[in-house]
């Protein structure tokens, strides 16, 4: 039981490190800081302010949400107040019999918090109204009226929009956990899986990878050094038929930066391989990118994927999905260069006798 304990605790020290270690998350998102940003520069998030309402997290949208409507009720009905003071209204004024109030039963502070509330929402409490000797509070009401009216369009159009985010869709895009190194058609290939969890298309896809390392040219360091990789299907790169899960694979050549790499020395590296799919959702016709990322320790070298697709008696085309992040061994030479036959101070060869299935997890990736 402690060794079990022990070993779920490195486990998950291991996953957090390197999760804190990523640019890009499996989910995702970008893990960087802003440091010392000039204050004027900061004012750009208050110029723009819709953008910034957007992305805000919704327990605070809903915060200034209730905040907005409440303040803009109090503030208005500290003004109904000060109209019915100066015009002698309030109880403790003690107006004659036959006063003419600028706002029937509008007599002390909760009253006209009260009438604050229905103007701006024109919810109907009684016998509560702004009479035709009182022009100021004509003035106020409709006042009131038009920013209530632009406070609530302001909310509808930001719940709206983050309601609509391609973000949204991007989460039924999964990439499988894990990349594998193995032959394909004839040559040494990287591969990664990924699924659309929706019977919808993604039109016009298209997915590219950047590979991030730190670099070392002329004395000069260049953190996160930006380098190309190219991925496609059988059917080319462009314009994916997205209708099932697709295995996407990088060609392996002397212009790869994996050329260099082998099985010995692969986890060895430091990089960080993101993959990106653009494309458009067919039923919004909107626009979204999906991102993950992977790091040498997720890449495994000499095993490929599963299939998944299949077909039943009656003609119809099965997903298996319980096969998705699945792997098998299969004979793959220790590195590219073994490969194509070009000289290096690799090992020779690799047997895979034993051709179990399993499942990718981290923990199996790190322990290769």
């Amino acid at each position: 039981m402690t060794r079990s304990l022990r070993e779920w605790f490195k486990d998950y020290r291991l996953k957090q490190r390197i999760r804190k270690n990523r640019l890009v998350t499996k989910d995702g998102r970008c893990n960087i800081e802003f440091d010392n940003v000039m204050h004027r520069n900061r004012f750009a998030y208050v110029r723009d302010f819709w953008t910034t309402f957007v992305e805000t997290r919704w327990r605070f949208i809903i915060l200034y949400f209730v905040a907005s409507f409440t303040l803009s009720w109090f503030i208005f009905g500290l003004i109904w107040y000060w109209l019915a003071r100066s015009n002698g209204d309030l109880l403790w004024q003690n107006p004659p019999p036959d006063h003419t109030p600028c706002v029937y039963s509008v007599y002390d502070m909760t009253y006209a918090f009260i009438f604050s509330l229905e103007t701006q929402n024109t919810v109907i409490y009684g016998n509560v109204y702004v009479t035709d000797q009182c022009p100021a509070g004509v003035a106020l009401i409709i006042i009131q009226t038009i920013i209530g009216i632009l406070i609530s369009i302001f909310w509808c159009g930001i719940v709206i929009t983050k309601i609509t985010l391609p973000k949204k869709r991007a989460k039924t895009i999964t990439f499988s956990e894990s990349a594998v190194i193995c032959p394909k058609k004839g040559t040494l290939c990287l591969q990664i899986r990924v699924a659309n969890l929706r019977k919808t298309l993604m039109i016009g896809s298209q997915i590219y990878g950047k590979l991030l390392r730190t670099t070392v040219t002329g004395g000069e360091t260049v953190i996160l050094d930006q380098v190309n990789i190219d991925f496609m299907v059988d059917a080319g790169k462009d314009n994916l038929f997205f209708v099932c899960p697709l295995t996407l694979y990088h060609i392996i050549d002397k212009s790869s930066p994996f050329f260099d790499m082998a099985v010995d020395t692969l986890h060895q590296q430091d990089f960080e391989l993101v993959v990106f799919l653009d494309g458009m959702a067919e039923t919004t016709s909107s626009s979204c990118q999906v991102r993950t990322s992977y790091i040498p320790q997720e890449i495994m070298w000499g095993y490929d994927f599963l299939p998944i697709i299949s077909r039943s008696e009656e003609g119809r085309y099965q997903v298996d999905f319980s096969n998705f992040a699945k792997v098998v061994p299969v004979p793959t030479a220790h590195c590219s260069r073994c490969y194509h036959n070009e000289p290096g101070n690799h090992l020779e060869g690799i047997d895979n006798k034993s051709f179990e299935v399993f499942d990718m997890e981290l923990t199996n990736c790190n322990k290769m």
